[in-house]
């Protein structure tokens, strides 16, 4: 939408520098951009005296600007220079003048706001206050916020505005963003910080003054000042960390001025999560150099004890005992070198025996050139996976193994979102598919900085990521935490050098509970035989128990019951799904089986909580679904209805964060590698569960779904599947959706909304649309229910726009639906 005074302010510049040399005009679409702000600049240079003029505020414009000091009420000088400052002002959202041309008592409070939301001192009361400065006049005429901008939070705003406050007449440091958002920039203007407070010449790099200044500065319970400062804004720069346990959770910080016991935890989960310390170690919970780096940079201390590699060198027999002596125990290799490489690096024949022999585990590695945009389309992507599986079998890779496709330059976020055919994402889509298409033997990893494998994992589904941690100046690892499913972080090149030999080698830190890596090749069997085995025990267990008791229960309902009897019990169980056999119970105990309850999907190669998933089936094979596919039921409520509520209480309860009902569910509902009440493995355990009852339900067993689900492919069609017999269409889905939250609906639904909803302290969506406005907000979060439904088969482009029904016609349509009951 056009904002009239941004078309001031560009037909205004246009008109009054379009025939200066080197000028060039920006659009008059009343838009504010950086096209703008350059006009702006170029016409500031052309007052300054500066020909030709380029876009660009640099040493030469800022000497200029130095020179005409600060700009304030009454400033008498250059009139176009202050209605350059006025139109800045208000390309940024401050009314900035009555009168263009006058530095007048409106432009002061103007430049009051922007100085206070800054950070700074406004200057002084009255008309004494609101100058602006050489660096204060760089930032008129930028992009930058100073507000919280979506995605940001005002714990970081607080942050930024602080640095800004203490350095921001400091020669080396530069007024900072203040939109709440950890960037580059801002990771920048921490390190200047730390430099100046070691009495260092600041100039923003992690090098050696700044390394050795910190190995002399650990913090720890009881300390406060400066660098406690310091160090717990970096803290918050880095959250949230993944608590890994039973449920993960995301620990957070704040930024304050003493360490105390809570800084000391959320120091040790950070530790633990970066692979630093465990409990045991004596730093664990203190703010030493190891800690310090990792926080700054994303290779953390270089140096530091890595058992994980990856070369592009042959490892031969006598390289592999050096790798085992130097403590080394996991290796990359490729498995690909394209035509015209002379880099030769692709794995050798007898390589991955040598080193299986010399007792270490290899990870495969997929490039093929993965150095610009060019590279990275769809179809390049599903091509180089149809490559990789063809080539990975050759080398007889086993079913499972995770393969990491590289990104192998600093992938701007517009890269990697990308068109449809064109960018990172698309490419790994590519990947995906060629993959399925090959019945899915393999999963696909990604390497590249933090913020590639961030979005890879979440928009693809990535197993793991390779991250890419030594580019440290790489803008995809400077104001990005780790992704949550890292599990290599390469932090380091070096030269080896064996005896007359030498070759190059990336250490590179290996994440304990994540890759595997592949310790054997030609193994026969997939990821859950083991599993799909300990059912087919159970139920030939179950199959004998019947006979010699006269059970009436289905000998799968049985396998359910016991595999989920240990976490899923109780009387509200009994209410869902009917209580299990205690006798079966025992009868199995007595024969030495215990629950056994996760196992690796093979379709994405996440763990699956195998209680959960059939706690979801038990659910379903007791209660059919409605013959209105809109209407929930008990069995919605043992699978994805009970998550579905649990999930509107978080948001609910993270409203000042997320005001949108919509960008909440884009954010957390279902998204690989995010931690969420209702993730990506819930959706998955939810959606087999119902799969697997419905096939009981028709005369099927437990072990034959099992087997045609994880071993033969029919989990590669599962979010199809599921939503084509729950709801057939994204209109049943959103009213089915909005049903078991706000309908009146049946008895069991009404208890769960009582337990899951109210328990958490969140108003149950019946009472919450009774206020203006909510009734809408309620349809989009159903609407966003629906949408990740179908993006997770895939049918965003095709199903949605048939779908997507307009929210009136939804709500009327709920409303009659209500009425008719």
């Amino acid at each position: 939408m056009a904002d009239e005074k941004v078309l001031d302010a560009q037909k205004w510049v246009n008109a009054t520098y379009g025939g200066v040399a080197g000028y060039q005009p920006c659009p008059e679409d009343g838009k504010t951009g950086w096209s703008t702000m350059y006009a702006l600049i170029m016409g500031l240079q052309h007052e300054l005296g500066i020909s030709p003029v380029v876009a660009s505020f640099g040493p030469t414009t800022m000497a200029k600007v130095q020179a005409l000091g600060e700009i304030g009420f009454g400033w008498s000088g250059n009139e176009n220079i202050v209605r350059i400052i006025q139109h800045g002002l208000f390309c940024k959202g401050y009314w900035g003048a009555n009168g263009f041309g006058e530095f007048g008592a409106v432009t002061t409070e103007a430049v009051k706001s922007l100085r206070v939301n800054m950070g700074l001192p406004d200057g002084g009361t009255g008309t004494e206050g609101g100058t602006v400065t050489p660096q204060i006049l760089k930032c008129i005429l930028n992009m930058d916020a100073y507000v919280v901008v979506a995605g940001g939070t005002e714990k970081i705003r607080a942050i930024q505005q602080w640095l800004n406050g203490r350095y921001w007449q400091r020669d080396a440091y530069s007024i900072g963003p203040c939109d709440g958002i950890y960037s580059r920039d801002v990771q920048k203007s921490l390190v200047i910080a730390i430099q100046y407070e070691l009495g260092l010449s600041p100039n923003g790099n992690f090098g050696p003054g700044t390394q050795a200044g910190l190995r002399t500065h650990t913090v720890r319970q009881g300390d406060s000042g400066i660098f406690v400062q310091l160090f717990t804004a970096a803290c918050v720069f880095n959250e949230p960390v993944i608590l890994h346990g039973q449920d993960d959770s995301e620990v957070r910080t704040t930024f304050k001025d003493s360490f105390d016991a809570k800084t000391a935890e959320f120091v040790g989960i950070f530790q633990e999560f970066s692979q630093l310390y465990g409990k045991n170690d004596a730093n664990y919970g203190v703010g030493e150099y190891d800690t310090w780096s990792q926080l700054l940079v994303s290779m953390g201390n270089a140096d530091r004890a890595a058992t994980g590699s990856d070369t592009r060198f042959e490892i031969t027999a006598s390289r592999a005992r050096w790798l085992h002596d130097n403590d080394f125990r996991l290796v990359g290799r490729y498995l690909y070198d394209p035509p015209g490489s002379t880099l030769d690096k692709e794995i050798k024949p007898g390589e991955l025996q040598r080193i299986f022999d010399a007792g270490l585990r290899v990870f495969p590695i997929y490039q093929d050139n993965a150095r610009q945009l060019s590279d990275f389309t769809y179809t390049h992507g599903f091509q180089h996976a149809l490559n990789a599986h063809d080539l990975a079998t050759g080398y007889g890779f086993n079913r499972g193994t995770t393969i990491y496709f590289a990104v192998d330059y600093d992938a701007q976020q517009w890269e990697i979102d990308g068109t449809p055919d064109g960018g990172v994402v698309p490419y790994f889509n590519g990947v995906v598919a060629g993959l399925a298409s090959r019945g899915k033997k393999y999963f696909h990893g990604v390497y590249g900085s933090r913020n590639v494998c961030t979005n890879v994992t979440e928009k693809t589904g990535a197993r793991y990521s390779f991250v890419s941690g030594m580019s440290w100046g790489f803008s995809g690892n400077l104001g990005y935490p780790l992704p949550s499913n890292w599990a290599i972080n390469q932090i380091k090149e070096f030269a080896v050098t064996n005896g007359s030999d030498t070759f190059d080698l990336d250490r590179d830190v290996w994440r304990s509970g994540g890759e595997p890596g592949v310790g054997s090749v030609n193994d026969t069997g997939g990821p859950a035989d083991t599993y799909i085995a300990y059912v087919q025990r159970l139920y030939d267990l179950a199959t004998a128990y019947k006979s010699s008791s006269g059970s009436g229960t289905n000998a799968s309902q049985l396998v359910m019951e016991y595999i989920r009897h240990e976490k899923y019990r109780g009387v509200k169980w009994w209410y869902l799904a009917d209580s299990y056999d205690g006798d079966f119970v025992a009868y199995c105990e007595d024969r030495g089986v215990q629950v056994e309850d996760t196992f690796t999907d093979t379709v994405t190669g996440y763990q699956l909580d195998a209680a959960h998933l059939m706690a979801t089936a038990n659910g379903f094979l007791t209660n059919a679904d409605p013959s209105d596919k809109g209407e929930s039921t008990g069995g919605d409520i043992a699978g994805w209805g009970g998550d579905i509520m649990t999930f509107w209480a978080d948001w609910r309860n993270a409203v000042d964060e997320y005001a949108s009902p919509t960008t909440f569910c884009e954010a957390k509902l279902a998204i690989p590698g995010t931690v969420s009440s209702f993730g990506y493995t819930d959706m998955v355990e939810d959606v087999d569960g119902y799969l697997l009852a419905k096939h009981v339900a028709d005369g099927g067993t437990i072990t034959e779904w099992m087997t045609e689900h994880y071993v033969d492919g029919g989990g590669l069609n599962r979010f199809r599947d599921h939503f084509e017999r729950r709801w057939v269409n994204a209109t049943n889905a959103r009213a089915c959706c909005w049903d078991i939250l706000a309908g009146p609906t049946d008895t069991k639904v009404n208890l769960a909304r009582l337990a899951l909803i109210t328990g958490a302290g969140a108003a149950l969506p019946a009472d919450y649309v009774l206020l203006p406005g909510n009734t809408e907000k309620l349809a989009l979060f159903c609407q966003g229910f629906s949408d990740r439904q179908l993006a997770l088969i895939g049918l965003e482009n095709s199903l949605a726009a048939k779908y997507k029904a307009n929210l009136n016609t939804f709500r009327k349509a709920a409303a009659r639906r209500a009425a008719a009951r």
